[in-house]
């Protein structure tokens, strides 16, 4: 296009080096930096995001079953070995959750108990979070703890082996404020091992043996979830659909995306907050170009006779301009671009930038690089630049400089 060529002429052109032509550089890394610091900024959400996601893959399950009346549901109820026959599905579990009081050598915490069914770490790669110990809640006919680390240090647990842990639950068939002692259940376990997963989860859980949790809970023959492994390369929409239709009416069928919907809702929130937030400081980035423009047009307004005695009007005048923004634009996303993005696969792969803090789950900030966020990036810086730069152009380049010129001639 003729106004394209005049654009690039009049940005690249040996003879019209001049102070304007330096500023328009400097429009170019001024558009440059914000564009690779969104780019990074995604990329860091998504790393993060992917890393809670890794972490709750070591402690939900890939579908959860859970029944649609009260909190729990008799063990006969529910065909587990009918579900393991399901086409796509690995294993099956069950568990049953209940809150309860630990007591370890003299040091108190309120904990959420876990009991879980033998092969449940088929189903949930419980023991690749143990820090310490071994995953095992049962050794033999010995029901036994594992804890998390939150909890461990909270109960002042700096070895194992030395004692054992206390649980205590509220007796469900009554409690007498004259008897209190006998309104608590009470079960004694050795504690095997611990594990760290994320902050919330070691601060709160512990798992044991099913058949401790239901007789501390005062359940017998009963849970209040089953848990499924969805089989590699199984859909798992399919596999839940056969799940539900195989589990009946009276349970709930949930992935693990879906009994975390809304912390990963809230981190969509966050993400695209900061994204907008981001986009603010593109926008007055942008107001380089502006600049840059109206003093080109200033420059360049002499030569407007000569554009119009070779039949240029108005709107040709303004689309050169106008792709002059654009290229400068163009110049500045497609630097910012290749710099975001080296960056991102930088940190990515060697983790160049480590979190100080040791106590975190991983030593350099986590990083996720997805196509779709740099194409989102781009698509509003465009829609940024263009907005800007019409209104500008319009404004700087008006009919009555080509009619001033034409009278000249």
């Amino acid at each position: 296009m003729l106004a394209g060529w005049f654009a690039r002429r009049y940005f690249f052109s040996k003879k019209s080096h001049s102070v304007i032509n330096l500023i328009a550089g400097v429009s170019v890394v001024s558009v440059a930096v914000p564009v690779a610091a969104m780019i990074v900024l995604l990329s860091v959400f998504n790393g993060f995001e992917q890393l809670v996601r890794s972490m709750n893959s070591h402690f939900d399950a890939d579908l959860t079953l859970t029944p649609r009346e009260g909190q729990t549901f008799g063990i006969e109820s529910l065909d587990t070995a009918a579900l393991r026959r399901l086409p796509g599905v690995e294993a099956v579990s069950l568990a049953l959750e209940q809150s309860a009081l630990m007591e370890y050598r003299g040091r108190q915490a309120m904990v959420t108990v876990r009991g879980v069914a033998d092969g449940y770490d088929r189903v949930v790669p419980v023991a690749e979070c143990i820090t310490a110990g071994d995953y095992a809640v049962r050794l033999g006919d010995l029901d036994r703890l594992v804890v998390g680390r939150g909890v461990a240090y909270e109960l002042g647990l700096r070895s194992l082996g030395e004692s054992d842990g206390v649980l205590y639950a509220l007796r469900r068939t009554g409690f007498s404020s004259l008897l209190p002692v006998e309104g608590y259940t009470r079960r004694q376990a050795e504690v095997a091992g611990v594990f760290a997963a994320d902050a919330q989860t070691d601060g709160r859980y512990l798992f044991t043996s099913l058949r401790l949790a239901q007789e501390l809970f005062s359940y017998p023959d009963r849970a209040s979830a089953a848990v499924v492994r969805v089989a590699r390369g199984a859909r798992p929409a399919e596999v839940k659909r056969r799940v539900a239709e195989a589990a009946g009416g009276a349970f709930e069928v949930r992935t693990r995306d879906e009994l975390n919907a809304s912390f990963y809702t809230i981190m969509q929130y966050e993400k695209w907050g900061i994204f907008l937030i981001s986009l603010l400081v593109l926008v007055i980035a942008s107001f380089s170009i502006v600049g840059t423009v109206v003093m080109l047009v200033l420059d360049k307004r002499p030569e407007f006779v000569a554009l119009g005695a070779m039949g240029a009007d108005t709107r040709f005048v303004r689309r050169i301009f106008f792709f002059e923004g654009g290229l400068i634009g163009a110049l500045g996303a497609g630097a910012g671009v290749v710099l975001g993005v080296g960056l991102c696969l930088v940190q990515q792969h060697f983790g160049v930038i480590e979190i100080p803090a040791d106590s975190f789950l991983v030593k350099s900030y986590p990083v996720l690089l997805r196509g779709g966020d740099v194409a989102a990036v781009v698509a509003a810086f465009a829609v940024v630049v263009g907005a800007m730069t019409a209104v500008t152009v319009r404004r700087a380049v008006s009919a009555d400089d080509m009619a001033a010129g034409r009278t000249a001639q």
